[in-house]
């Protein structure tokens, strides 16, 4: 078997398990969060990086990290890329992504992420009967969010194109789809989430619940948030969110026990003190 038979197959498998269909993926980060228990955070990164898979081999936990961009489309490729090294349990010491050749284990992530995000029984339902051309590629893009090149892939994959066509619309970009077909708002929005910053779901839950029981400070959700503490602690007030407050219990003197003292040898050794 091949690395994108592989990679197709556990694409399919994935979305049957979980009732997903053949219709567009949402939030991924949800998804995955909430599919696996896995802890995903978009971070702030070095230009070079794009996500990465990390796992703790003595508890077992596992967290998947993405950059922010304002590239979309390369973000939901690199999150679904990072799923698979975690279905296929990928655990290297390094994960490198530029060697050449790749890895098989890289290019069977490509696979599944490709197959994942747009399938091929999708695309051919919602394409239909209607000819190839830059319409029907921008709203394959569109439908599916994935960029020009996974999309003509996928379209090629699925018969609606030959293989010239494709190799000529993986060369396009989204924001000139977007501009020539009348979805630069959508877009632009897609580009601001991809753009935020974005803590663990379990993580951040936690946390607040540590908020409300006063243990943890609002500076450490705002941390976690990448944002500063009066803005969480005016977010969460807003929702009726704040902390307990902590009641100190005194003790009334008559419960407090009897105690002895002797002073007798209070000074009995007058000679020690400091020198006058």
């Amino acid at each position: 078997m091949t690395a994108e038979d592989e990679g197709c197959r556990a694409a399919d498998r994935f979305r049957r398990e979980h009732h997903l269909g053949t219709q567009p993926l949402g939030d991924l980060v949800a998804l995955i969060e909430q599919t696996t228990g896995i802890d995903v955070a978009v971070l702030d990164v070095g230009p070079d990086e794009h996500g990465l898979t990390m796992r703790d081999p003595v508890r077992g936990a596992v967290f998947i990290a993405v950059a922010r961009t304002e590239n979309p489309m390369r973000q939901r490729s690199t999150l679904a890329h990072e799923l698979a090294h975690v279905l296929f349990e990928d655990w290297a010491d390094e994960q490198l992504t530029d060697c050449v050749p790749r890895r098989y284990e890289e290019i069977r992530a490509d696979a599944f992420a490709r197959h994942l995000l747009v399938p091929v029984e999708g695309v051919r339902e919602v394409v239909g009967d209607a000819p190839a051309t830059p319409l029907v590629l921008s709203k394959v893009v569109q439908w599916f969010q994935v960029s020009p090149a996974v999309a003509a892939i996928a379209m090629h994959r699925a018969g609606c194109v030959d293989a010239g066509t494709k190799e000529q619309w993986r060369t396009i970009s989204t924001p000139k789809l977007a501009a020539r077909f009348g979805w630069t708002d959508q877009y632009k929005a897609l580009q601001e989430q991809s753009d935020t910053r974005r803590a663990p779901q379990k993580l951040l839950a936690r946390a607040i619940d540590g908020y409300v029981e006063n243990v943890v400070s609002a500076q450490a959700l705002a941390t976690l948030r990448g944002m500063d503490a009066a803005s969480v602690i005016s977010e969460l007030t807003g929702q009726g969110i704040e902390p307990q407050a902590r009641t100190v219990v005194w003790e009334d003197l008559g419960d407090l026990p009897d105690v002895e003292f002797d002073d007798g040898d209070a000074d009995g050794d007058g000679g020690k003190g400091s020198a006058g």
